[in-house]
């Protein structure tokens, strides 16, 4: 079974970025180095360890790979202000790590999965020099309506009124109503609690607000991909319940970017399927930096 404690080569660093480290996990290319950076970002309450089963296959395909906790995100630091966890302001900040992967002539291949996507997103809109974009179970927008925006609602009340503490507790039992949670081994379980506890209220609060607010930017993003020349995939999961997969379909065809679609997959392929996931992922990024 495949999850966020997968083993890997991958060794945990901090680079420098404009709230504090970034914690992140970077491995060099193996093989044949084809000159270019993999940098994957997580979605909301998620981290580093989210990518833990594509990072060996990425580095082992001659890329170097860093999958990084957005500021805020567990062992990154963030900022003190809600505001500055919306997609453009964290956008901004990851250009900059762009900018700095990118310093030593590498070209740097960017993804991002759900609220990770959006700030992918940002960054490419705040000028991030990218030579392609991955959206991965993103969307265009704001969640829709659905079980993971009602409980936005709900969590934004608890976390506000009773604390990080209780906001996990929420968020635990939550999950455990679903029959897959019984299945999951205690270490990965202790994990996911140690990891939203660790994560700043203020990042939380503020994420998950821009979730139920971003604007829709996609005929912006369309076109500074189009004057920069620079590719775009956007792959989800055929069963996702966050953004729809015909939701993300009509969002690569306004982008006239690549689509694929991962069947019987829901919102976490890098988890649920990363096999599939890499069969379209390598191809595409060797098929960029051609």
């Amino acid at each position: 079974m495949y999850s966020q404690l997968s083993p890997h080569r991958a060794e945990r660093v901090d680079l420098p970025g404009r709230f504090g480290p970034v914690a992140a996990l970077r491995a060099p290319a193996t093989g044949a180095d084809l000159g270019a950076t993999a940098l994957l970002t997580p979605g909301y309450t998620g981290s580093k360890e989210d990518f833990a089963p594509l990072l060996d296959p990425i580095s082992e395909a001659g890329l170097e790979v860093v999958a990084i906790d957005l500021p805020g995100q567990y062992e990154s630091a963030g900022p003190l202000a809600e505001a500055d966890y919306r997609p453009a302001s964290l956008g901004a900040a990851l250009a900059e790590l762009v900018e700095k992967l990118a310093a030593d002539g590498r070209r740097v291949l960017l993804l991002g999965h759900s609220y990770g996507g959006l700030v992918a997103r940002g960054a490419v809109l705040a000028g991030a020099p990218v030579s392609g974009l991955t959206l991965l179970s993103s969307g265009p927008a704001e969640l829709p309506p659905g079980e993971r925006r009602t409980a936005l609602d709900y969590g934004e009340v608890v976390l506000r009124e009773q604390g990080i503490e209780a906001s996990q507790r929420l968020t635990e039992a939550r999950a455990a109503l679903h029959p897959r949670w019984s299945l999951l081994p205690q270490e990965l379980k202790d994990f996911y609690k140690e990891r939203f506890l660790r994560s700043t209220a203020a990042g939380l609060l503020g994420m998950g607000d821009a979730l139920r607010t971003e604007p829709d930017l996609v005929a912006k993003l369309a076109r500074v991909l189009r004057t920069s020349g620079v590719p775009c995939l956007v792959m989800c999961g055929e069963l996702d319940d966050a953004w729809s997969a015909a939701g993300q379909r009509d969002m690569a065809e306004r982008l006239d970017a690549d689509f694929a679609v991962l069947k019987g997959v829901m919102h976490s392929p890098n988890t649920e399927a990363p096999d599939a996931l890499l069969a379209t992922l390598l191809p595409t990024w060797r098929a960029w930096l051609c």
